[in-house]
């Protein structure tokens, strides 16, 4: 019997230093571009890949992102009050009603692969997907469709990746892998942030991945890292000699909304392309450039 992607998982309780002070006091998946925080197009194109178990995986200072995704009785009674139908549609719509939030707190910030770990009691054996808020990815289908797609037809895990400047592998974990189809790699060793001159190729792994739940056995035997992290990259590693892992380059345009540079990039492109802002924000752009 074939196995679909039912639940996503969001890890959400990274500090966010890079953005302070901005993410002082709220969460960094909460900073909008153009006029939705990052969270809500990650669980969007989630939902467009079928997916109706949201799992976030949050810390102290986050509380934003389940306000966001909850019901908010006091505004929509102040906009159906004012009769702003088309204001209160948007906020009704944040989360379609077939979709489940489901929030688990990580207690000690301890890496990526910890955070994954933190989902088990949800997930239980289920394959499932991570997705990385501060990387929008836009492709048509969505990133997460492309590879839910992909499992359809392979049933293993998978990872997002790309081609990156090789002066750029160090901040990414780099796979080295053979052709297996278009687009489709298989994975024969991945390593975390090599030097451009180590590094075995320039695919870099981003922020989508579809995992079966034989990873959490790994998980929970990983040694912890530098600052007792446990690395989300060791746990592939070794799940990489139980089963079979592929990368997907998948069809679309990132932004490492991680990054002030890439947060900005975003802005500009969502902008353009945005119904009632493009003509006027072209026309802005144009006077400045």
């Amino acid at each position: 019997m074939r196995k679909r992607i039912t639940k996503a998982v969001f890890p959400v309780a990274g500090l966010g230093s890079r953005f302070l002070p901005a993410t002082k006091a709220t969460a960094k998946e909460m900073l909008p571009v153009v006029d939705k925080p990052l969270i809500q197009y990650a669980v969007e194109e989630a939902v467009a890949a079928g997916i109706t178990d949201m799992v976030f995986i949050t810390g102290r200072n986050k509380r934003a992102i389940e306000d966001h995704f909850d019901k908010a009785y006091e505004l929509e009674a102040t906009l159906e009050e004012q009769g702003k139908k088309e204001l209160l549609r948007v906020v009704q719509s944040v989360v379609p009603k077939n979709v489940n939030c489901i929030y688990i707190r990580q207690a000690a910030p301890l890496g990526l692969g910890h955070a994954v770990l933190c989902a088990k009691p949800v997930i239980g054996d289920e394959a499932f997907a991570v997705i990385l808020a501060d990387d929008l990815i836009d492709g048509e289908p969505p990133i997460v469709r492309q590879m839910v797609d992909v499992f359809a037809q392979y049933q293993c895990s998978i990872l997002g990746v790309q081609d990156v400047p090789r002066e750029h592998t160090k901040q990414y974990g780099i796979v080295s892998s053979t052709n297996l189809d278009t687009d489709i790699e298989k994975v024969h060793g991945i390593v975390e942030k090599p030097a451009p001159e180590d590094a075995p190729s320039t695919l870099a792994v981003v922020g989508r991945y579809i995992l079966t739940p034989r990873i959490f056995h790994h998980l929970e035997h990983v040694k912890p890292g530098a600052g007792g992290e446990i690395q989300l990259t060791d746990g592939i590693d070794a799940l990489m000699r139980d089963e079979r892992l592929l990368a997907y380059r998948f069809n679309g345009v990132r932004y490492d909304c991680g990054s002030k540079l890439g947060y900005l990039q975003a802005q500009v492109a969502y902008g353009l392309r945005h119904e009632d802002l493009r003509e006027e924000f072209a026309a802005y752009l144009k006077t400045v450039i």
